[in-house]
């Protein structure tokens, strides 16, 4: 039985995958809009309260939304004005959700408050806004950064400031190995990013100082020169995928995991200690530990006996990095137990997680949130996949879905193949207890090439050995090898739409008669191709035999082809193309 319950799970280890027309939905409801989710950080004097910021809500359905707004600290306090002209967004009046930052009593530091806007009947409500504060402003008091031995390495870190700063460096050892840069533009008004910068010009291993003068920002606590150590080593640099936590959980949830990668961006092996994660006292509530056989640390956190309210630890990890041990604070806000509740925009395919994308008939998404199943994460384990899982179901357009895939914040399930094209509606349903309602548009076909969690840019794609075409620096050995001309590839997908014969939802692909793509997309190879010329016509397109949802292309890599460690490839519709993942071709 070929049951493929995730394609990647939100948070948790990379999994391998193999081993692995109809009208529109009208929506008549209040649909929530919100200009920005995210404000800061905002420096702020020590001392001293923050500017109050506001955000425009607006009604993007029908009927009349009716907003209230609540945060999770005591520092920030949200309110709803009244009703005006929008000028932002395309509604016809908006409400301004005004956030006041009452900082003056915390000490200097960076801190971080949800506010959430809550409509009980408005769609893709409630929606949340993460407010940042930096008490003393954003730039460090110092820095210190860890190279290799290697010419051109570099090492950053870096900082947000609210106003435009210019940034002089200088070097008492080393030569000039340091800079300040603009770290790109910035998507919220009024933040900055900068980024301090060590490259190493080919410096011996040792220790090296410098420093950057910050002048011209508007907030006075940020001009000030930032003392800056280079350590260059021959040692191991740890590097982490998650600097700080930051989770919500009900209280009558199972423990919930997390899991940080740790990597090596320095020299010589990575070996965490034999006893190599640590938790602060006074946390009975979280558990860490390494996942065997890993540089994974799994990050367990128990809500049992937490009232609700806000609670902090820090997780310490050793190893033998020239940068260790790092420490990692871990914040929880514990929430009553309550129904279901769907993210806003958290309706996604499986193979981009892109916001905001349109979702094919018969693909597989996955819908987050939380409080979705309140025990341990369960899998579907035959077909026909059914559309209750543990008591849990999703509902497209009020319609239950096959589900593959349930936990406390992530339900992966399939888009049914009738199900209307245009905007329609998702909710989760937990014993009968229902969600909110958030909104997705459906189209017949929406192709998604599926990506390596662990190496990213890269396709699942498999080579006719059954090897990934994959460079040598993927450090899979010999489960990895370029692609050549003349091989035989088999790439997988999603989103590709109804099939010759049709297959109905929650059913196993069969296998006489194959269920077709027809007609059949080309496959685009290389950075240079123009895809009416260089599309090449697969030897087969179409669902995976005994699989759900999950579609393959076989294709002949021609003679003529662009050679590399990063080759393009995509699929071409004509109209429409899919996303573009990366191979390798030798």
């Amino acid at each position: 039985m070929n049951v493929l319950p995730s394609y990647r799970i939100a948070r948790s280890l990379p999994l391998a995958l193999l081993a692995l027309s109809s009208l529109g939905v009208a929506l008549a409801q209040p649909r929530l809009r919100l200009a920005e989710t995210t404000i800061g950080p905002v420096s702020v004097a020590a001392g001293a309260n923050g500017p109050t910021r506001t955000i425009d809500a607006t009604n993007a359905g029908s009927g009349t939304l009716s907003l209230t707004a609540s945060s999770s600290v005591p520092w920030i306090a949200a309110t709803i004005g009244a009703s005006r002209t929008c000028s932002v967004l395309g509604g016809s009046s908006c409400f301004p959700v005004q956030v006041a930052l009452n900082t003056a009593s915390l000490t200097r530091g960076t801190y971080t408050g949800i506010v959430t806007v809550s409509d009980p009947n408005a769609i893709d409500a409630p929606q949340t806004i993460t407010v940042t504060v930096q008490v003393g402003g954003g730039v460090p008091d110092s820095a210190t950064l860890y190279v290799p031995t290697r010419p051109g390495a570099t090492a950053t870190t870096r900082f947000f400031t609210n106003s435009p700063v210019q940034g002089t460096p200088t070097t008492t050892s080393g030569g000039s190995w340091l800079a300040l840069a603009f770290d790109g533009a910035s998507s919220f008004a009024f933040t900055l990013p900068y980024v301090i910068r060590a490259t190493n010009p080919g410096l011996a291993e040792g220790t090296y100082n410098g420093a950057v003068n910050i002048t011209g920002s508007s907030f006075a606590g940020d001009n000030k020169s930032v003392p800056v150590t280079l350590n260059v080593t021959s040692r191991p640099i740890i590097a982490l995928s998650e600097t700080r936590l930051r989770l919500r959980i009900a209280q009558t949830a199972a423990t919930q995991s997390n899991y940080i990668n740790c990597t090596n961006a320095g020299l010589g092996t990575l070996t965490l200690a034999d006893n190599p994660v640590s938790v602060s006292s006074a946390a009975p509530w979280l558990g860490a530990s390494r996942f065997a056989g890993t540089n994974f640390i799994q990050i367990d956190v128990n809500p049992a006996n937490l009232a609700p309210g806000n609670y902090s630890a820090t997780v310490t990890i050793n190893s033998n990095a020239a940068n260790g041990p790092q420490t990692v604070p871990v914040d929880v806000q514990v929430v009553p137990s309550a129904a279901p509740l769907v993210s806003a925009g958290g309706v996604v395919d499986n193979a981009t997680f892109a916001g905001n994308d349109e979702l094919a008939r018969g693909t597989i998404a996955a819908v987050f949130g939380e409080q979705f199943l309140m025990t341990a994460p369960t899998a579907a384990t035959s077909l026909p996949l059914q559309t209750t899982l543990s008591g849990v179901r999703v509902l497209v357009n009020n319609q239950p879905a096959p589900v593959y895939y349930a936990s406390y914040g992530q339900i992966n399930f399939q888009i049914p193949f009738d199900a209307p094209t245009g905007l329609t509606t998702v909710a989760v349903e937990r014993d009968g207890a229902r969600s909110n309602l958030t909104a997705v548009r459906i189209a017949n076909r929406s192709p998604r090439l599926l990506t390596f969690g662990n190496f990213p840019g890269y396709g699942i794609i498999v080579n006719q050995d059954g090897t990934y075409p994959l460079p040598a620096s993927a450090g899979l050995g010999a489960a990895a090898r370029p692609a050549r001309s003349g091989d035989t590839l088999v790439i997988y997908a999603l989103g590709l739409g109804p099939t010759v014969p049709a297959v109905a939802s929650g059913v196993g692909a069969p296998v006489s008669p194959l269920a077709v793509i027809s007609p059949a997309p080309g496959v685009v190879i290389g950075s240079n191709s123009i895809a009416q010329v260089d599309s090449i016509t697969p030897d087969f397109v179409g669902l995976t035999p005994n699989f759900v949802g999950l579609y393959q292309i076989n294709v002949r890599v021609p003679a003529q082809v662009e050679r590399g460690n990063a080759v393009p490839l995509y699929l071409n519709f004509g109209a429409q193309v899919s996303n573009r993942v990366n191979l390798a071709i030798q």
